[in-house]
């Protein structure tokens, strides 16, 4: 360890005015605080645990580190500015470790000092026992996430069976079995369990052996297969799984030894209710629009434990957008399966951030049915009878209503491809200002369900349009400009002045929707296909359609603000509050102002970029 030089000292006071909670110390106390640090070097790799470190404070210069509980559960990763005090967290998890990954240099404030700190400011003091609860919620939440392991196989087996009887052909069966959507058929005579036939074995046992369809099932079950009562635990069938090699085990009443159910693999992972992943699978099983307006429910809770664990925005804006998708492709599914098939081919469009692939929570409706051009009169009732259930079905997961009537349900966003490309035309060859605030959202679009060709002519027939279409492009940019970043002079943030949110920032519309709109203008005049706003900004630049810095810029805004959104939104569910995209400056930390500043300077920038490029189009 080494102790800062003299001339250093103002670095590190520069540093540590930028890092929470030393940021509200007055300049004596900073001044102060420098001189007391130790310098440390860690390599990638290096091992602390609280039981041979030094004890005290340790600060991040610069480097990543990972904290881990007793049980090697990673309890927090922590980057430049963040700081941990292993002890702290050994009081109660004893075993506490951290492991370095990156070369990292730190500031070290002995126990003592660090005490001291503490006792003498409130704010500090609060702020570290705070810190060091959540550490160890994390670090609860992570050690008895395996609590899914005890739950009783009778809450979680399928009821529905399938069953066949031996002489029965195995096409039977896998008809049987199809219709259902189950990866396995138990084989029954007289009520009593001789068998079981599954996916695997129609595979490796008929299909591979060259086996006719008419074979009998009894040929190829597999005989009498083993059981576990229904007040088995998960852990017990996760266990009896593995050490015999096998994916579906049938249930028996632990009462009386009769049939009950059956569980699968599948079955066992979604257990884990918690992982999103698995919540998708969960939406393709549901029956009923009650079954996914529960799992809907979820989302708020499941977003919420996905942030505080440390994810990334656009990581939970991926997962929502990817729910979002199978609730409305199982919403589409229930609909035929009501209707009868589709006339004519189709597909349902989503727009805005589910096209995009950017949702988070709070997101209303906005889509719409592209049919193909086959498509005459009497088939219109069908599609309308579809788009007022999805749609309904939608409300009632959550995702409201469109105010603008920017859903199926309106005839103008249902038709033909042929509808729609004249629509697209007018669009593009009269854009007023009225249809420019509706239409842009429509430059966003993505196949959700149905037949993606119609999508990729009907986006394809778009960029046409509006590639190089100067009047176009100017008044989109004319639209875009309508708010400007929210930055005033001196740098200062601009709030609303009045209303609800009085004195709050409107993050999405304030910021996202403006780099949202700067992307989709470069994209559209390049003809590019990319929708994502990432992805947008990463394609103009390899296609050195945007300076390289001029990208990054904006990609680390759009990182900055997403990822304060998304944290702001898990704290208000957190604190049982509505969720919005409204954040209270005066809330946060100064070096998170300071960064949003920043953004919104680049922000500024990027707008008046596209207004020198396309603005002078309106001239034309």
């Amino acid at each position: 360890m080494a102790t800062p030089r003299n001339d250093d000292l103002r670095l590190v006071t520069n540093f540590l005015d930028d890092c929470l909670p030393f940021d509200e110390l007055p300049a004596e106390e900073l001044d102060r605080l420098a001189t007391q640090l130790l310098i440390q070097y860690q390599r990638q790799g290096d091992q602390l645990n609280s039981e041979q470190s030094k004890p005290g404070l340790r600060i991040l210069r610069s480097g990543a580190v990972e904290l881990y509980d007793s049980d090697e559960q990673l309890i927090e990763r922590l980057a430049e500015g963040d700081s941990f005090n292993l002890h702290g967290l050994a009081e109660k998890h004893s075993g506490t470790s951290a492991e370095f990954i990156e070369d990292s240099l730190v500031y070290f404030l002995p126990m003592a000092d660090y005490q001291a700190l503490r006792s003498n400011h409130r704010h500090i003091d609060r702020y570290f026992r705070s810190q060091r609860s959540r550490r160890l919620r994390r670090s609860v939440r992570q050690i008895s996430a395996p609590e899914y392991l005890s739950r009783r196989l009778a809450s979680l087996m399928s009821r529905k069976l399938v069953s066949v009887g031996p002489e029965q052909s195995v096409q039977a069966a896998a008809k049987l079995m199809t219709a259902a959507r189950v990866s396995s058929a138990l084989v029954l005579a007289d009520d009593q369990l001789l068998g079981i036939i599954t996916d695997r074995d129609l595979r490796s046992r008929v299909v591979a052996a060259g086996l006719p369809m008419t074979t009998a099932v009894s040929e190829v079950m597999t005989i009498t297969p083993k059981t576990l009562p229904d007040d088995a635990s998960v852990f017990d069938a996760t266990l009896f799984m593995t050490e015999k090699g096998i994916h579906h085990i049938p249930v028996t009443q632990a009462v009386d030894g009769k049939l009950a159910g059956i569980i699968t693999t599948s079955d066992l992972m979604l257990a884990r209710q918690n992982d999103p992943v698995f919540l998708v699978t969960h939406v393709h099983r549901q029956t009923s629009v009650r079954g996914l307006v529960d799992i809907c429910q979820q989302l708020p809770q499941l977003m919420s434990q996905w942030i505080s664990a440390g994810g990334r925005a656009h990581q939970a804006s991926r997962l929502l957008t990817a729910i979002s998708d199978a609730v409305t492709r199982r919403l589409i599914e229930l609909a035929i399966a009501e209707l009868g098939p589709a006339p004519v081919p189709f597909c349902w469009l989503g727009f805005g951030s589910q096209g995009r692939g950017e949702q988070l929570l709070g997101a209303d409706q906005d889509n719409g049915l592209l049919i193909n051009d086959s498509m005459r009169a009497e088939h219109e009732p069908w599609f309308k009878a579809l788009a007022e259930r999805v749609c309904d079905g939608l409300n009632e997961c959550g995702y409201p209503y469109c105010n603008g009537l920017v859903m199926a349900t309106t005839d103008q966003w249902r038709q033909p491809l042929q509808g729609w490309c004249k629509t697209v035309d007018q669009w593009t060859r009269s854009p007023t200002k009225d249809a420019v605030m509706r239409v842009s959202i429509f430059f966003d679009l993505r196949a959700v369900y149905g037949d993606e060709q119609l999508a990729q002519s009907l986006q394809a027939h778009m960029l046409k349009r509006s590639q190089g279409n100067s009047i176009f492009l100017a008044a989109l940019t004319e639209n875009a400009l309508d708010v400007p970043a929210p930055l005033g002079l001196f740098r200062n943030l601009v709030v609303e002045r009045s209303g609800e949110h009085r004195n709050e920032l409107d993050l999405k519309l304030r910021a996202i929707a403006i780099i949202v709109d700067i992307a989709r203008i470069h994209a559209l005049a390049h003809g590019l296909t990319e929708v994502n706003t990432y992805a947008r900004l990463k394609k103009l630049m390899l296609e050195k359609k945007l300076a390289l810095s001029d990208s990054r810029n904006l990609q680390d805004a759009w990182n900055l603000v997403m990822q304060l959104r998304a944290e702001n939104q898990a704290e208000q569910i957190a604190q049982g509050e509505k969720v919005s995209n409204y954040v209270n400056p005066d809330k946060l930390s100064k070096l998170m102002k300071r960064q949003l500043r920043d953004a919104f300077s680049v922000i500024a920038d990027a707008e008046q970029g596209i207004a020198q490029t396309y603005r002078p189009g309106m001239a034309r």
